[in-house]
């Protein structure tokens, strides 16, 4: 990197390498080559005890062995010239290893040898690279290159040593170029803590959390492209502490500083513009696509960003999206801890707490791993864990990397998982909900399901997706779909909102003082602009199924809460009228032009014009559902742009729900307001049967396949194919029944969104149809 990107830009520590042949030269003259491979050549990895006194006695005898006289003399001289290049007499240094083994496609080695830091002198330079050499057989490499089956004759030792860069006073991180959990490529996951960055590595710290969409980095006029800021706990920070045997300590960091974000915006699109630089860069040496693993660290004395170091990602790019597996459980129980998930497993066991390296022999197969948190010396019990629990860590922290590796559910980030489970307890870990990780009590069945579609044809008919969870989207993207035929903001506002919107417009006339407290609880620091916590949150969970799919068009749909269900947020009652049917009363469009909801609206509003116009996601279409009439629609379009989100600009579409008899009895005056038509088929059904569908006395008369229905949704698509405009489905029919997805295919329907799990089985009845249509 240094030779190749530093002329493109991207800041690099200067530095230099000690070739593995040192370290070749190190074991053959002091003569304990023999010594170390008959030591490694009887060793039984799965014994802990045996595994540990093996690898100490390994280290000592290259620890007393020491650095031959002649490459002891060549690292003095390159320190030498390294600190008149940086003009400082005594430079600090980073010592970072590095295997011959390491970073390859399949395997990451990471944390399997020693990092120095903070290194000042030539002498502790040649101690802490003669604590390198020894680290090539720490217990955890050694029992990794079992587990990789390396010949450990092989594998041998380098040394980067590297300019410090002050992020002990500023701020550190770690970068994967793509979505660490779904593996999905189009977004860059950046993490950041105060500090050096060995804490968020180890799990340390819960670290702030940027996802940045990478089709938009550098696309001017876009100006950021961050779909995800979270802040992170951040407890602790790691400083200097002077030289010698002890060059780092951790310090706790301010509960102010806790609460704000560790690096800027700018920080972050500097990061993503780098970050895709150096994937680039490796993806053409390397002749294939290369998502990349980044180290990164910010000089508090300049303000400058440097990258430390880079190497493949080795879990998601060694699988291939068209072939997944799915896991889900069958029944749930009691929820014991939360924190976030790595990988979408799910593993059961019973719980073994580890509370240091002296437990580890205690560990048995099969155990459910719970520590405080993990490091490197821990990966021989971790790849024998059914699940991982730790209280501490991020997405990119030790435990997570090594459980994707070893293909093993890990929730982090528990806090106090070590207090809460017991040694013994039955639990079991699941990872398959999202980007939250639960552990349930108990013994719990799941089941695996396994899906390829690397052989199927792509259908005639456009085949999208329904998606109401944010945490979802990634995972879903992976889908061989054309988009988001409906996202339902419904779930956004009640999961990260909570708050009833016109409770946030109008927060001064609150008069529920129980609810007002709770309210301003939540907003924090936005009790002063408590609107723009509403757009900040809807705008990121919708951003985060937009920016999964882009450049594919995702429809999201205005809120449609009924009276009721707004009632039940934060706040909502004394905005929404009691009514005996709220399933035929005040509900979709006919909400967004009464004053009862238009500051609600306006909210709305100002989140989608927010993601089009400053994060770029202009494959963003909007949906008005429930639309009574043509008059109705225009109201609608006129509040929009009375909100300056205008049909037509920068290609907005604006679609219409057609769930109604008259939005089918009046299709081509629809058809001059609005761009195109989604069936809604729970709604259609519910109007033209005149059945309540939230009544549990007559749902045995709600019938999809209804006569009547059939020849609504008939009667929807020829009336759409009349006039010229597109016209899909979204309700729930297709994805339980399929042969109404074969009538809709034979009617001409433009495209059918489905719910995730029925994507595969709709495919194959729509290339069915579509194969019987053509043999016709």
């Amino acid at each position: 990197m240094f030779q190749g990107l530093i002329p493109q830009g991207i800041q690099i520590p200067p530095g230099f390498a000690i070739t593995a042949n040192a370290f070749s030269i190190l074991i053959s003259k002091s003569g304990v080559s023999d010594k170390i491979y008959s030591l490694l050549s009887t060793l039984n990895p799965r014994n802990t005890k045996e595994l540990v006194k093996s690898g100490q006695e390994i280290r000592t005898l290259i620890r007393n062995a020491g650095i031959p006289r002649e490459v002891t003399e060549e690292i003095r001289d390159a320190y030498n010239q390294l600190c008149i290049r940086c003009e400082v007499k005594n430079l600090d240094v980073a010592v970072r290893s590095s295997a011959t083994a390491e970073d390859l496609p399949n395997a990451s080695f990471a944390g399997q040898q020693e990092t120095f830091l903070n290194i000042r002198g030539a002498e502790d330079l040649l101690v802490a690279c003669l604590n390198c050499f020894a680290s090539l057989f720490t217990d955890r490499a050694i029992s990794y290159r079992f587990s990789k089956d390396f010949e450990h004759k092989k594998v041998r030792l380098s040394i980067c040593v590297q300019q410090m860069v002050r992020s002990d006073l500023a701020s550190s991180g770690v970068i994967f170029t793509l979505d660490t959990e779904s593996g999905a490529r189009n977004v860059i996951l950046i993490n950041s803590a105060y500090g050096l960055g060995e804490n968020i590595v180890g799990g340390r710290v819960d670290p702030d959390e940027f996802l940045v969409l990478k089709p938009l980095i550098g696309k001017a006029p876009v100006p950021v492209p961050i779909l995800r800021r979270k802040v992170g706990l951040k407890q602790v920070k790691m400083i200097y502490s002077g030289h010698g045997s002890r060059t780092t300590r951790n310090i706790e960091v301010s509960l102010k500083d806790r609460q704000m974000l560790s690096i800027t915006d700018k920080d972050v699109i500097k990061l993503a513009e780098w970050s895709l630089i150096i994937e680039q860069y490796y993806s053409k040496l390397n002749n294939r696509d290369t998502p990349m693993d980044i180290e990164w660290g910010k000089d508090g004395r300049t303000g400058d960003i440097f990258i430390l170091q880079a190497r493949p990602e080795t879990i998601h790019s060694q699988t291939s999206v068209l072939q997944q597996s799915s896991f889900s459980l069958e029944k749930r129980s009691k929820v014991l801890l939360s924190g976030r998930a790595v990988g979408s497993k799910i593993g059961s066991g019973n719980v073994r707490v580890i509370n240091g390296v002296s437990q580890l022999e205690q560990f048995e197969d099969g155990e459910v791993l719970v520590a405080d948190m993990t490091d490197p010396d821990w990966e021989p019990i971790m790849r024998k864990a059914a699940a991982i629990i730790t209280n501490r860590g991020g997405r990119t922290c030790h435990a997570a990397i090594v459980s994707r590796e070893h293909g093993v559910p890990c929730v982090v980030g528990t806090g106090t998982g070590s207090e809460v489970l017991k040694r013994g307890q039955e639990v079991t870990v699941s990872c398959a909900e999202g980007d939250e990780g639960f552990v349930y009590d108990g013994i719990l069945p799941f089941i695996e399901e396994k899906s390829d579609w690397t052989t199927l044809d792509t259908p005639r008919t456009k085949i999208m997706v329904n998606l109401g969870n944010p945490s979802q989207a990634m995972k879903t993207s992976l889908l061989p779909v054309s988009g988001v035929g409906l996202a339902r903001i419904e779930f956004i506002i009640n999961e990260y909102v909570k708050i009833h919107p016109m409770a946030l417009a109008r927060l001064d006339e609150v008069n529920d003082t129980i609810a007002k407290e709770k309210i301003i609880n939540l907003l924090g620091s936005y009790e002063d602009n408590p609107g723009q916590y509403f757009v900040e949150k809807l705008s990121e969970g919708v951003g985060l199924i937009a920016g999964a799919f882009y450049p594919r068009p995702v429809i999201i749909r205005f809120s449609d809460f009924k009276t009721n269900e707004y009632a039940s947020l934060l706040g909502g009652k004394q905005f929404e009228p009691i009514e005996e049917n709220p399933m035929i009363g005040f509900r979709g469009a006919s909400r967004y032009y009464n004053t009862r909801y238009q500051d609600g609206f306006a909210l709305e509003c100002r989140a989608i014009k927010y993601l089009r116009e400053q994060v770029g996601l202009t494959n963003i279409k909007v949906m008005i559902p429930f639309c009574r009439s043509p008059e109705e629609g225009e109201k609608v379009l006129a509040e929009m742009e009375r909100n300056q989100l205008s049909r037509g600009e920068l290609g907005l579409e604006v679609y219409i729900m057609s769930e109604l008899p008259s939005n089918v009895l009046r299709t081509s005056e629809f058809a001059k307001l609005f761009d195109g038509f989604s069936i809604g088929s729970n709604d259609l059904t519910q109007m033209t049967l005149g059945v309540d569908r939230d009544s549990s006395t007559i749902s045995h008369l709600f019938n999809e396949r209804d006569p009547a229905v059939l020849k609504m949704l008939h009667l929807a698509i020829e009336e759409a194919k009349k006039v010229g405009s597109p016209i899909g489905i979204c309700g729930q029919a297709p994805s339980d029944f399929p042969e109404i997805t074969e009538l809709l295919v034979g009617e001409g329907i433009d495209s059918i969104s489905v719910t995730p799990d029925a994507v595969l089985k709709t495919i194959h009845t729509i290339l069915e149809k579509e194969r019987h249509f053509g043999q016709n």
